[in-house]
């Protein structure tokens, strides 16, 4: 009988998926809402760290548990009280029997072709975990897609919320720290027009359709196109100040 290898393509993609999710809520997205060193930063990476560790557990659990084998002995006793229900073949009324296993088959057991052997109480063969959902393994296989679905609500609450702190009120708090920011970023003439009573438009800010076509192009036909040839030589870009493109025309 074949059993599962534990690890494959599909479960490297999995592992490596849980590593980036990880670490990106805790050192992007509770960093940057809370920041790490804070007591709401530590509690939500202890809280995280806890459900990351369950899901990993009870996926490593699903990959390497054997989903449960027909016994080599088993044979259906039609005699026995109390057993009432007996699985029968659609065609014929006979008792089920794999013969690729040469066995009488339990209920609610089936064969697999990718593993090559009769299951007990088999859901289905998921890729994902390299192995049959059944009748050992079943329990931890729904308990990882539990935390899982938890841990990917928690992280996506964390990153929304990531964005809706604002950088010029933290900025602020940090006192001189921010300012020194402000002169070697470039953004010191935001701080010093507003507190001058005065409205800053970033220089680079050159509307919303004209931002998209610096990034993907000028042709909205080629934004889904893995080409770049319109990017430049990357030492200027347009803002505000300069006139904007002439557009050719024939005559």
């Amino acid at each position: 009988m074949k059993q599962a290898s534990g690890f494959s393509l599909p479960v490297t993609i999995v592992i490596l998926a849980i590593i980036y999710i990880y670490f990106s809520t805790l050192f992007v997205f509770i960093d940057g809402w809370f920041g790490l060193m804070s007591s709401p930063g530590i509690m939500n990476a202890i809280v995280f760290t806890a459900l990351a560790i369950m899901c990993v557990m009870n996926y490593a659990f699903a990959i390497f548990t054997d989903p449960g084998s027909v016994p080599s002995t088993y044979a259906p006793n039609i005699e026995d009280a109390n057993n009432t229900i007996h699985e029968i073949k659609r065609k014929g009324g006979d008792l089920r029997y794999c013969r690729k296993c040469s066995r009488f088959k339990p209920p609610r057991a089936h064969h697999c072709r990718i593993c090559k052997r009769c299951v007990l109480r088999m859901d289905h063969h998921c890729v994902w975990i390299n192995n049959c959902v059944g009748h050992a393994n079943y329990k931890v296989f729904f308990i990882f897609v539990v935390y899982a679905v938890i841990s990917c609500i928690y992280s996506l609450v964390l990153l929304i919320g990531s964005l809706t702190v604002d950088p010029e009120k933290d900025e602020q708090q940090n006192g001189g720290f921010s300012r020194s920011i402000y002169y070697h970023e470039g953004v010191r003439a935001m701080w010093l027009a507003e507190k001058g009573g005065n409205i800053y438009k970033h220089p680079y800010d050159i509307g919303a359709y004209e931002n998209l076509t610096t990034v993907l192009g000028p042709s909205i036909f080629g934004w889904l196109c893995p080409v770049s040839e319109y990017i430049g030589s990357g030492l200027h870009f347009r803002t505000i100040y300069d006139e904007p493109p002439i557009t050719s025309t024939s005559k």
